[in-house]
């Protein structure tokens, strides 16, 4: 048997991702930190954030960190706001550490990568992003990812290493469009679910996800990214899948305020990712229309109708 995949992270994402990996056989070391779920997962075979779905045998759930030391690749399947945090945390010392999250780092303005490789200067940094939901991977529907990794070599290894026959993994190089492709495509997915939440119809969302994705290829090409990465799985592909669904966190979130039956939720990634887009966006003198209502929307700045018309009012342009 090879050796473990360590998954960092016990949550619906970072379980589903253990699944899949423990039914193409490679054996896997799924930390988290509540014992005693992690304990009673041991036995039962049932994660909590994952109901209906049995652990494969392969998947060895720990809450005792020294168990991912015999993990040579490590993916941290944690919210991006608290990645370097956990990072600070554990006693990792890897070779290769898989980011399995998406979101711009509000503090820093930084992508997972890049805090990935400040706070684990010797393993080397990928990520995985892609259109995929926890319940479809654990499922074993057919799911395609990207792997993200500066060193090509690396990161055909670790290709090889986590695709599945129902989970397809593609790689690229370009780590910075892997990165913000799946982080600007949650905030544009809050919008889409506003006008949804709203009632202002199917048009008015492919409008948003259109001039949406616009804003992400221009932020993205400002900070180096390629082109391609966007009109990729990781871009459009994450936005058409995120903005069409109740699956969603970010969609659900923008649809419960549309509708006017919640308050914003910051731990929804979307939120964090609007506000940090605006002030990379402000570094590089870039306009963000569809974030910067979105970004209103979730602080209560701007109600649905508000951040509409400051859009609809605009002035008139080619595009």
């Amino acid at each position: 048997m090879s050796a473990p995949v360590g998954i960092v992270g016990a949550g619906a994402f970072g379980t589903a991702l253990a699944v899949a990996l423990a039914r193409a056989d490679t054996p896997v070391h799924l930390w988290g930190r509540d014992r005693a779920i992690l304990s009673g997962s041991a036995r039962t075979r049932r994660m909590p954030r994952l109901p209906g779905v049995t652990l494969p045998a392969p998947i060895m759930p720990t809450a005792d960190a020294t168990d991912l030391a015999a993990c040579e690749t490590v993916l941290m399947a944690v919210p991006m706001q608290t990645l370097g945090a956990v990072l600070a945390d554990l006693p990792l010392r890897p070779a290769h550490l898989v980011a399995a999250c998406k979101g711009v780092d509000l503090a820093t303005g930084r992508g997972a990568t890049a805090t990935l490789r400040d706070m684990r200067p010797d393993a080397v940094p990928a990520i995985l992003s892609g259109p995929s939901f926890a319940a479809d991977i654990a499922q074993g529907l057919p799911t395609a990812l990207v792997l993200g990794c500066a060193d090509d070599a690396v990161g055909a290894m670790l290709q090889a290493r986590l695709a599945t026959p129902v989970l397809r993994v593609y790689r690229s190089t370009d780590t910075i469009g892997v990165e913000l492709g799946g982080a600007l495509k949650n905030v544009v997915a809050i919008a889409c679910g506003a006008a949804i939440g709203a009632g202002l119809g199917d048009s008015a969302r492919a409008a948003l996800m259109t001039r949406g994705m616009a804003e992400m290829m221009r932020l993205a090409a400002a900070m180096g990214a390629r082109t391609e990465t966007l009109m990729g799985l990781s871009g459009l592909g994450d936005l058409a899948l995120t903005c069409a669904s109740p699956q969603s966190r970010n969609f659900a979130l923008g649809h419960a305020i549309g509708a006017g039956s919640v308050r914003p939720d910051a731990t929804t990634e979307g939120v964090a990712t609007a506000r940090a887009a605006l002030d990379l966006a402000a570094c590089h003198d870039i306009d963000l229309p569809v974030t910067r209502a979105t970004a209103g929307l979730v602080a209560g700045d701007l109600t649905v109708e508000n951040a509409m018309h400051a859009l609809l009012s605009r002035d008139l342009r080619s595009e």
